[in-house]
Order: structure tokens, then sequence, then C-alpha cells
């Protein structure tokens, strides 16, 4: 390493690439785009709150939610949690009734877009969070509908969470995979030649992810390290696929009741944090 490199720095370039290394939908083509060090500069937004942190996620799939978004929602407010900060998850229905016997939740209107506005007001004085995470969120596309990977409408199965993110005062991460969900916008320019309509909506930092859920691992990679605690070890994606799935989640890709992410078995999750926790220098026992 050369010795005018900072060493938080080159650890966040090796997360980054660690997330798009399997580049399934274009997202390694997009990275240079960002300026390196995005999983440092997301995680030390979060590094010393204390308070409320909004956790929007939830991307409606036929009539209920999918999988990936929720994993590493539920990861990453355990690892909130654990440090003393105080998560709240922002969603519509159904994935917000489902959750909410287990977490704090703030539930948001689907498709009742006219209040969008002035329902995120209400929410950002009521709690005054210190800082907004998006983890595979719908984002608005330039024409104000929103669209699946398919280039399907889905605009009123959608709650609004880009009004939150656009009219806060407190800093504001987001995490996507494909380029049509929330934080996107940040690099428009270099969505369009993916096969699909991206998401105008922007954000302070942006991590882009083959899989949504894993972008949040590398946030937590950071925390894990600054306060000297293994969360990564502590996150069991198949565990947390189990408890979604018998809410009635579905993968994203086969639209199946079924504990994978985006198609890909829970294995290749656990695998991501064995090389998170590998590159941020935790013990990690091979069975």
């Amino acid at each position: 390493m050369r010795a005018d490199i900072n060493p938080d720095l080159a650890l966040s370039q090796t997360i980054e690439n660690i997330l798009v290394a399997r580049n399934l939908r274009g997202m390694k083509t997009v990275q240079p785009h960002l300026e390196p060090g995005y999983c440092l500069r997301a995680a030390s937004i979060l590094r010393h709150c204390s308070g409320h942190i909004f956790i929007g996620t939830g991307f409606p799939v036929v009539d209920t939610f999918e999988t990936d978004g929720p994993v590493g929602t539920i990861a990453l407010y355990d690892a909130l949690e654990a440090l003393g900060a105080t998560p709240i998850i922002v969603c519509g229905r159904p994935i917000s009734e489902a959750l909410a016997s287990r977490y704090r939740v703030h539930e948001i209107r689907v498709g009742d877009h006219d209040k969008r506005e002035q329902e995120a007001l209400d929410a950002l004085d009521k709690y005054q969070p210190e800082a907004i995470i998006s983890i595979e969120r719908p984002g608005q596309a330039a024409d104000g509908g929103y669209y699946n990977m398919r280039g399907e409408d889905i605009s009123p199965r959608t709650a609004c969470f880009d009004t939150f993110m656009n009219m806060s005062h407190c800093p504001t991460i987001a995490v996507g995979d494909g380029g049509n969900e929330i934080g996107m916008g940040k690099i428009n320019e270099a969505l369009q030649d993916l096969n699909i309509v991206p998401a105008a909506t922007s954000c302070d930092e942006l991590i882009v992810t083959d899989v949504s859920n894993w972008g949040a691992y590398g946030i937590i990679s950071f925390l894990s390290i600054w306060n000297e605690r293994d969360l990564l070890k502590e996150i069991n994606p198949l565990n947390i696929l189990k408890y979604i799935s018998e809410l009635g989640s579905v993968d994203g890709v086969t639209r199946i009741n079924q504990l994978t992410e985006d198609g890909l078995s829970a294995t290749e999750g656990e695998s991501i944090l064995r090389e998170l926790r590998e590159a941020c220098g935790f013990e990690v026992t091979v069975a």
C-alpha cells in the first residue's frame, strides 16, 4: 500500500469492489462514476448517531414485498440499535404491517402521492432524524413514476420515500443494485446504457452493490471496526430470510416465496459477509 493512501479509504475501496464483484446488473460498470470511499463516507455519517435514524425499504412485487432490502435493513437496524441509536423502518403496506410487531415502523401511504410532501414533513418534524438511509426503495423516474426492473409501472403499489430524502436537512444514504432505486439519480448519466427506467432521486452518499442487502453489510463493516465489535458476525441472512418469508416476502427475481435474494441462495450473502470480515481483519473460522 502506498504510504500516502489513507488505510480506511483503501479498505473502503476493497469493500466496494467486493460488493460489485459479481456484476449481476451492471453495478461494477457504473461504479467508476462514484468517488471511491463511498462506503467509508456513508458509515461515517452514522458513526456518532445517537438519535433517530430512518431506514426506508420495501420494494413492491405483485401484492407483497421482495426479500432484497428488508434483510439488509434488519441487519443495519440491529447494528445501529446495538450501538445506541434509535432506527425506525419507514415503509408502506404490506411490509409495514408485517414488521411492526418486532421493529419500530413508520408507515407511509401506498399510492397516495398527492400527500407525499406533507407526509414526509410531518415525519421529519416529529422524529428529527440524524440520518436517512434508503435500501432498495423504488426511486421516482424523470416522469414521476415508479418502475421495476422489467419496466413495469408500479406507481399504484409504491409508497413515496423520495420526499423524505429530498426534503430532509440531515445526511442521506442510498443503496441500490440496478439503477431504478432511490439514490441512483446521483449517477444518472451512467445508467443510460442499462435496460431499465432509471430513478432520478439522488442522495448524499450512494452505495452500489450486486444485491442491495449487501450494501448494508458494507456500512456495518466500518461500524464494526470503529466499535471493536464484529457486528458482521452477528448477521444471519438465512434466519432473516426465514423470518420475512413467513411474513409473505417473495424473491424479486423469481417472484416466489423462497429463501433467496435476487435469485441467489442465502449462502451467497454468507460468503459476502465472510469476505468483508476477512477484509476488516476479523478472525474467520473455516468450517
